[in-house]
């Protein structure tokens, strides 16, 4: 393996560790602001979308489509997960009956960030995307039973997935039974990805895009569900309270140091390279001038909205305050809040 591909992996997990940061704080920001019933209904409808964007391409990508459904379903959870870093178990009871496991530290709720989520917005996880894969399979009979939740203080979040001999009714399709435990993970007996489709810097890259796709998701839920002002308001201010606090963790695989506007201008466009996104580097009356021709995260997303941006203006001056007093990061407006973005740092 060259250096200069070891760089560039180092790149991409920084960018994954901080979108990660921003998914975390976004769902925070909704607890602390808005209060609980809004931060689940904000978790569901996250947890929905992308379940019903990702999941059947998901078991096709990793060849999963033909196994039995509570089997498919499960194995999905276990794989796609580990590909983007999470800790996560699986264990195969039967045809009809499989578990997987999230045991402690809880990649979602990194940190002391789990004293900040209560038991109903963790559900709402379960509501949004296990709950459905028995629909998006097309059997009914197909629901998943939790049987702990680490928030609720329980040794991680555990349960399985199981297929009644009955058609289930949408509020039966999660269920809860706590005196239940899952069985001993066995690493051995746990599906693997066949490596020659899934070779080291497909992987790496994987593990960038699973972070940055839930910010992808939820910028836009959050501004149906909340109206263009308070979601660009919650935003912007998640973004910029994560730069501030991740600048010094990120940094240094992007070439970052603290400083002034100079030093700050060659991070920004290293870290933007490093999310796909080209962008050229120019000096004009003392300020450094930043042409972000692509948004590469959002250019598919078809119900994108100008305030959807507001998280790379909070997180842009966030990180410009981690790397130095007074630098000031302004994005000129742009037509519909789609890119090119001109960045003006001085």
């Amino acid at each position: 393996m060259d250096k200069a591909q070891e760089a560039q992996w180092s790149r991409w997990r920084s960018v994954a560790d901080l979108y990660h940061a921003v998914f975390t704080g976004l769902i925070l920001m909704v607890v602390t602001r808005r209060g609980t019933p809004d931060a689940a209904e904000f978790v569901f409808r996250v947890f929905r979308r992308q379940q019903q964007e990702r999941f059947l391409p998901g078991l096709d990508k990793l060849g999963l489509s033909k196994l039995p459904p509570a089997v498919a379903a499960a194995q999905y959870h276990y794989l796609s997960n580990w590909i983007g870093g999470v800790h996560v178990e699986y264990m195969h009871e039967s045809d009809r009956k499989a578990w997987i496991r999230y045991p402690p530290p809880r990649w979602i709720w990194k940190g002391t960030a789990i004293c900040g989520v209560a038991g109903e917005v963790s559900r709402a996880m379960l509501r949004g995307w296990h709950a459905n894969n028995g629909a998006a399979l097309g059997d009914l009979r197909l629901g998943f039973v939790c049987t702990k939740q680490s928030v609720d203080g329980q040794d991680g979040l555990e349960g399985y997935y199981y297929q009644y001999d009955h058609p289930l009714e949408l509020d039966a399709r999660l269920a809860f039974a706590r005196h239940e435990e899952a069985p001993r993970f066995d690493p051995a007996a746990a599906p693997a990805l066949p490596i020659e489709s899934w070779p080291k810097p497909r992987l790496e890259k994987a593990y960038r895009n699973y972070a940055m796709e839930y910010v992808k998701t939820a910028a836009p839920v959050m501004v149906q569900l909340f109206g263009p002002e308070d979601a660009g308001y919650l935003l912007h201010l998640t973004g910029k309270l994560i730069g501030m606090q991740y600048f010094d963790e990120v940094a240094p695989a992007l070439g970052g140091r603290r400083g002034g506007a100079p030093e700050f201008a060659t991070f920004l466009q290293a870290l933007l390279a490093a999310q796909d996104d080209a962008a050229e580097l120019a000096q004009s009356e003392g300020r450094f001038m930043l042409t972000q021709q692509s948004w590469k995260l959002m250019a598919d997303v078809g119900d994108t909205h100008p305030a959807c941006a507001r998280v790379l203006d909070g997180l842009f001056e966030g990180l410009a305050a981690g790397c130095g007093r007074h630098i000031a990061v302004d994005r000129a407006p742009s037509p519909g809040g789609r890119p090119p973005f001109v960045w003006s740092i001085g």
